[in-house]
């Protein structure tokens, strides 16, 4: 499992005084870029293929709240990854300074040819570093019909 520290900045706290929806998902992001970084996927790599991550899908579980003042860890587990390496997913806890889960996160994307902005495989080289990243439990082999599950496509796009 990846971990990754974060200081609640003031612009992280929203109208209630606790931590803002936004600041879970740039905290989420935020690790999982440090992660894809970490493991060879730093930008210099990801603009000699000319690709980039895009997201489908995000979900957020809230338990507990959580003030400025401490700090806090997020961690990250590649939970699915299809066979070529298209799609992906990433499941994300969020601690206390105490190491109490306070919240949970499950997000899905893909990786997209930025010049023809279309859906691609992850390149070789590319996928053998996902690939290689330890798997938890729950892991799942990835297919186009998981991207779906929670769609709802308007007619004039299908």
């Amino acid at each position: 499992m990846y971990l990754k520290d974060f200081e609640i900045r003031w612009n992280d706290i929203d109208a209630n005084r606790h931590l803002a929806n936004k600041a879970y998902i740039e905290f989420a992001a935020h690790t999982r870029m440090s992660f894809l970084t970490e493991n060879g996927f730093d930008q210099k790599m990801l603009a000699a293929h000319n690709i980039g991550p895009v997201v489908f899908y995000e979900h957020i579980y809230y338990f507990k709240e959580v003030f400025a003042g401490k700090p806090i860890q997020v961690s990250l587990e590649l939970s699915g990854l299809s066979e070529d390496g298209m799609f992906f997913e990433f499941t994300h806890n969020y601690y206390d300074h105490k190491g109490k889960n306070f919240a949970h996160s499950e997000m899905m994307g893909a990786w997209i040819d930025l010049k023809t902005r279309k859906l691609i495989s992850l390149p070789k080289e590319f996928y053998s570093l996902l690939d290689s990243v330890e798997r938890p439990d729950n892991f799942r082999v990835l297919t186009k019909d998981d991207t779906r599950k929670f769609a709802k496509v308007p007619k004039d796009l299908r």
